[in-house]
């Protein structure tokens, strides 16, 4: 090969759009870092690192998966060193929303996660049979009016205004089929 045509290969390897053609999430057990393959026309790249969000103290995990559009950086052309910047919207995978003041995570499953700028709401919505699991050892405060549809199960005790559901006594209980008083304080 001449050096004018290697010299176009490296140019032209700098920077290519393609698609995510393979995904090796890695293993935390055996400290090897996740990895991926690009398909850009003919090319096929080796295992190559992707661009995460956090990647330090903090950290991010959030796979690309394949077919996914990607831009593929190889400094010197040299696409065994790329690195596969993810995310670009395309015709397969397009934008899932099209409004300015809305952040929003669609996920495979038909799970959504949003917050609206412009109403001031934060919304989530699971696929039948998800769940929500909160762990927050120091406790959970929530200001603001809470409506709540369906069955709520406690297991220790609910205290409203000073009273306890479990433990509140009644005044002006009558033996017999009569109604007792209010909970007393």
């Amino acid at each position: 090969m001449n050096e004018y045509a290697a010299l176009s290969r490296l140019i032209e390897n700098l920077i290519r759009l393609g698609t995510v053609a393979e995904v090796d999430h890695g293993s935390l057990k055996d400290n090897r870092p996740p990895r991926l393959r690009v398909r850009s026309g003919e090319l096929l790249t080796g295992w190559l690192p992707w661009v995460a969000f956090r990647a330090g103290a903090d950290t991010e995990w959030d796979p690309p998966t394949v077919g996914e559009q990607v831009v593929l950086f190889s400094p010197s052309g040299q696409t065994a060193q790329g690195i596969a910047l993810t995310g670009l919207f395309s015709q397969q995978h397009p934008a899932n929303a099209d409004r300015a003041g809305l952040h929003r995570r669609s996920y495979s499953d038909g799970a959504v996660v949003e917050y609206d700028s412009q109403s001031h709401t934060l919304m989530a919505t699971l696929p039948d049979g998800g769940k929500v699991r909160l762990t927050a050892p120091g406790g959970v405060s929530i200001l603001g009016d809470v409506d709540i549809s369906g069955l709520v199960t406690v297991s220790n005790d609910v205290i409203a205004a000073g009273i306890s559901l479990v433990k509140h006594p009644h005044g002006n209980v009558e033996p017999g089929s009569g109604q007792s008083g209010a909970p007393l304080k």
